[in-house]
This record gives C-alpha cells, sequence and structure tokens, in this order.
C-alpha cells in the first residue's frame, strides 16, 4: 500500500498543533512527576497519538517509530523509542515491543495486542492517547483549583514563623524591661514564640522523619487502606478524589470493552491500572464474583466506593448489551464533575486562606500591642 504524503503532511500539522498548543497553556501542560521516573502521562499520550495519526495517514510502524525516535530530544526516551523500534524491525509486534518497556503496564500491552488482533490498532491507539489525555486534564483541574490556595497557605506560615521568631521576640525584650504583668493573650503567643525557637531543630527532625516515614510505607496495604480512608473523608476533597478514580476505572472499562475485551479480562486489567486501595481490592471480589456467574452490577454495589447512580447505569448497560457506551457516559458525568467542583473549591479556598492569614497576623500583632495599650492608658 503506498503512502499518501499528503495525509501524512496534514498529520503532522495536526501533531504540531497539539504541541505548540501544549507549549501555550505553560506549565500545567506539564506532567507532574516526583523524582522524575518513567515515562510521563503527557510523554504516553504524545507516543499513542502519533503513532495513531501516521498510521492512519499510511505509514508502516517501522518508518514511524524511526521518526519519532530521531524527533526525541531526551536521551533516555531516545533509548526507548530505538528500543521498541529494533525489536519491531527484528519481528516482534508492537504490542511485543511494548511489553518488553518497563515504563508500559500490562493494560496498554494486551490493549494494543487486542487492536492488532481485531484490526483496529488505530482505534485502540487514539484511545489509549484519550485515556492518557484524560488523566492529565484531571491532574491539571486538581493542581489549578490548589496552586493559589497553596502558595496563600505556604506564604502564611513563612509570615507566622518569621513574626514569631523575630518580631515577637523584640517585643518580648521591651516588656521584660517595663515589667508586670502581661495580657493572657501575650503571654501565650510569647510562650508559643519561646516553644519553637527552643524546638526548632526537633520540630524539624520530626517532620523530616514524618516525611520519610510515609514515604517508605506509601506502598505497603495498611498505609494504602487507612490513607485512603482518610482522603475519602476530607471535606471538599474527598470525593472529589473519589470521581476522580471512578472516572478512570470507566475510562478503562470503555476502552476495553470497546476493544472487545471480554469483561474477566477487563476487570484484570483495569485492577492493575487504577492505583486506588478500594478499587483495587473491590475488583479483586468482582472477578470472582464473575467467574461464579454474578452480573458486573450486583457484585459493585457491595462496595460503597461505587455510587448507586453507577451502579444503576451499569445494570442498565448489562441489561441493554451496551456496557461500553454506559461507562463512557458515566465517565463524562464524572468529568464534568470533578472540573464543576474543582472550580467551586479553588473560588471557596481563595479567600479562606486569605482571611485565615489575616486573622493570624491580627491576632499576633494584637497581642504585642496590648502591654503597650495598658502602658498608656495607665498614665
Amino acid at each position: 500500500m503506498g503512502i499518501n504524503l499528503s495525509n501524512i503532511q496534514t498529520s503532522k500539522k495536526e501533531v504540531a498543533q497539539g504541541n505548540s498548543s501544549a507549549k501555550s497553556t505553560g506549565w500545567l501542560n506539564k506532567d507532574i512527576q516526583l523524582f522524575g521516573n518513567g515515562f510521563s502521562d503527557k510523554k504516553k499520550e504524545a507516543f499513542y497519538l502519533e503513532l495513531s495519526i501516521l498510521l492512519s495517514a499510511g505509514m508502516d510502524i517501522k518508518s514511524i517509530l524511526e521518526m519519532l525516535t530521531s524527533e526525541q530530544v531526551k536521551e533516555k526516551d531516545k533509548m526507548l523509542y530505538q528500543d521498541i523500534c529494533n525489536r519491531v524491525v527484528e519481528g516482534a509486534s508492537l504490542s511485543e515491543a511494548v511489553k518488553a518497556q518497563e515504563v508500559f503496564s500490562a493494560y496498554e500491552y494486551y490493549s494494543i495486542q487486542i487492536g492488532e488482533e481485531t484490526g483496529k490498532l488505530n482505534k485502540v491507539l487514539a484511545e489509549l492517547a484519550d485515556y492518557y489525555n484524560k488523566r492529565i486534564k484531571q491532574r491539571r483541574q486538581i493542581i489549578g483549583a490548589l496552586t493559589y490556595p497553596g502558595i496563600v497557605l505556604f506564604t502564611s506560615f513563612l509570615a507566622i514563623f518569621f513574626m514569631l521568631n523575630f518580631i515577637v521576640p523584640m517585643f518580648a525584650d521591651i516588656f521584660k524591661r517595663f515589667g508586670g504583668n502581661l495580657p493572657p493573650l501575650t503571654s501565650a503567643i510569647m510562650s508559643v514564640s519561646d516553644f519553637i525557637r527552643s524546638y526548632f531543630l526537633l520540630l524539624l527532625f520530626f517532620i523530616i522523619a514524618f516525611v520519610v516515614f510515609i514515604y517508605t510505607q506509601k506502598n505497603k496495604a495498611w498505609y494504602r487502606k487507612n490513607s485512603t480512608v482518610l482522603l475519602l473523608k476530607l471535606p471538599l476533597f474527598g470525593e472529589m478524589i473519589r470521581k476522580i478514580y471512578l472516572a478512570r476505572f470507566c475510562n478503562s472499562m470503555t476502552l476495553l470493552i470497546s476493544s472487545k475485551v471480554n469483561l474477566l479480562r477487563a476487570i484484570g486489567l483495569v485492577k492493575q491500572m487504577i492505583d486506588f486501595y478500594p478499587i483495587e481490592e473491590s475488583l479483586l471480589i468482582v472477578e470472582k464474583d464473575i467467574l461464579k456467574g454474578e452480573s458486573l452490577h450486583k457484585s459493585l454495589s457491595q462496595f460503597p466506593i461505587y455510587h448507586s447512580r453507577m451502579i444503576s447505569l451499569v445494570k442498565v448497560g448489562e441489561e441493554a448489551n451496551q456496557l461500553e457506551l454506559f461507562f463512557e457516559k458515566i465517565a463524562k458525568q464524572y468529568n464534568d464533575d470533578i472540573e464543576h467542583q474543582s472550580s467551586i473549591i479553588s473560588s471557596l479556598l481563595e479567600p479562606f486562606m486569605i482571611i485565615f492569614l489575616g486573622l493570624i497576623v491580627g491576632v499576633i500583632l494584637i497581642a504585642m500591642y496590648l502591654p503597650l495599650f495598658q502602658l498608656s492608658s495607665s498614665f
């Protein structure tokens, strides 16, 4: 089959437009990763999107991979693409080449393999790109909602720390010269200041030890279970976090069912992909229930993590034999809810944090000036 050069040029323009759009939106488009290991969601989205577009344009997989390899700037990414390309040249399928890379999950490997077996590789790759695009959007929504309040909170703590360590001690020296009894509020603030100055290094050590402890325990079952319980109980954020992972679950199910993966296999793959303890644990039992002949909606209804409305829609999808369509609709509803809630949280937290900072600073200043007011009134 010949290569349609006009299609390729159009496709490359589409990819370029996507890249320029990503740059124009600034740092929120970047995939946030701690310690920088692995192949980020943003890179996976670009990888699958470019593969899908160029395959649709008529290019063969070897030429596409060679072109993508040459475009990589980072040496680590170039080596990854080159290894995939080499394996394909040696006769491996794209799914086998992807499976050999640690940065790709079993979910991705099986999705690509099914696309190859059914002749719908373009569609599967486009859906994988869309899946990662939605994950990135969800992350940006959370970052967007928390960035400004986070900056204000950090500034608040710096301001309070500065006042307690430098401003309050200056007033304390003045009060000692005058003698007499201090107002209770002033005494309390001075006691807090003395405590922080005396035990600052010890407090810093405990904070660092706590962070290290969390980092070392974060992958253990007891920590994951208890931390998710706390997360889901957070006011404002708990329900949004729940919807984020339910949206990911529905998006994953949509992709796999649309690729003609049987339900049991789809549940097993989603379990590997969703990094959220309540859903992972529930899917272990759901797998067993489905093996016994239980319906999906009935099995999901055992677990409080799933909303009753979602269960009802899954039931209708099973009865109409259109699970793919209903999971897609549920995912869209959750994504819309997440976007709405993130904007509400952002608008609520901003004034709250400013008021919080003003109150704390105001209380400290009043506490410091109270003895001066008492002294002036005694003359």
